[in-house]
């Protein structure tokens, strides 16, 4: 008897309680899992999908989502990973409840200080294509989600003064970032240095990154921005496909030498080798019996 392929997983990552409600909603069938490092994490289905989601909460910080990612990627195995959650907008354009999917991630701390001042040394990680192209697609067909596809920059700061000296910089130096946050170019990085794994940030608009933020926040705009983003998320995995032959994949015609290929009912063996018995019609190029 043989044994079925696991499902494929999705590692969903978030830094907040209220954004790790807000995908958990999504999720049926959960169970707790504890990794061999104590880290706890929610897996079930997502409906509707070939997907098993594995959802954690780490908590808040780049170098802390860095080490934890890198943890639950050799345990789990994932085939994508998605950090999902709240960030402040840094562009008058991408206002509260808005979405911002992170074409690419800068790490905005590093540099070198000369007597001269702080010279820049960006660091950037462009997020998935293919997760790109899907979150796109949904986002389409979601008139009440206002998407932004821009970079985002990561900084272990909480942004609340426009005016001040780390927004100047920001604005000066990473001037075409449209939000700020706390963990994305962690994951990334744990992600790319894995291998061939796909990953995005997904954050919702809770605040302006300005002297309103403490407003803004206890208005509910974090509840409200992080069940945005939950929402792209779980569109975009509709969309995006497991990779072609693992369980869940969508099955392509084969095209070219080698192997059959697959028209309706008929089944095409020329070029192919096959080992076993095989039943069916025998026909020529024509078409004819």
């Amino acid at each position: 008897m043989s044994v079925p392929e696991p499902q494929p997983t999705v590692l969903v990552l978030t830094a907040l309680p209220l954004e790790y409600a807000a995908v958990r909603a999504y999720v049926e069938q959960r169970e707790e899992i504890v990794t061999p490092d104590r880290t706890r994490v929610e897996r079930g289905q997502l409906p509707g999908t070939p997907w098993h989601v594995a959802l954690s909460e780490l908590g808040v910080g780049s170098d802390r989502a860095a080490a934890l990612t890198t943890q639950l990627i050799n345990w789990l195995h994932p085939q994508a990973v998605l950090f999902v959650g709240v960030a402040g907008s840094l562009k008058d354009d991408i206002g509260i409840g808005d979405v911002v999917v992170g074409t690419q991630v800068y790490e905005i701390h590093g540099g070198k200080q000369t007597p001269e001042g702080f010279l820049v040394r960006p660091k950037a990680l462009p997020g998935s294509h293919a997760l790109e192209q899907a979150a796109r697609s949904a986002v389409r067909d979601m008139p009440d989600v206002r998407a932004h596809f821009v970079p985002i920059a990561t900084g272990d700061v909480v942004l609340a003064d426009a005016k001040s000296e780390i927004a100047r910089f920001i604005r000066s130096n990473y001037n075409d970032a449209g939000a700020i946050e706390m963990e994305g170019s962690g994951a990334l990085q744990a992600a790319h240095l894995s291998g061939q794994l796909d990953a995005l940030v997904v954050r919702g608009i809770s605040d302006r990154a300005n002297d309103d933020k403490s407003d803004d926040d206890a208005s509910g705009s974090q509840q409200r921005a992080a069940k945005q983003a939950a929402l792209v998320t779980v569109a975009l995995l509709r969309k995006h496909r497991p990779r072609e032959g693992s369980a869940g994949a969508e099955e392509e015609p084969h095209r070219g030498g080698g192997g059959a290929t697959y028209s309706g009912d008929h089944i095409d063996f020329r070029g192919g080798t096959f080992h076993g018995p095989v039943v069916g019609k025998r026909v020529d190029g024509r078409g004819q019996k």
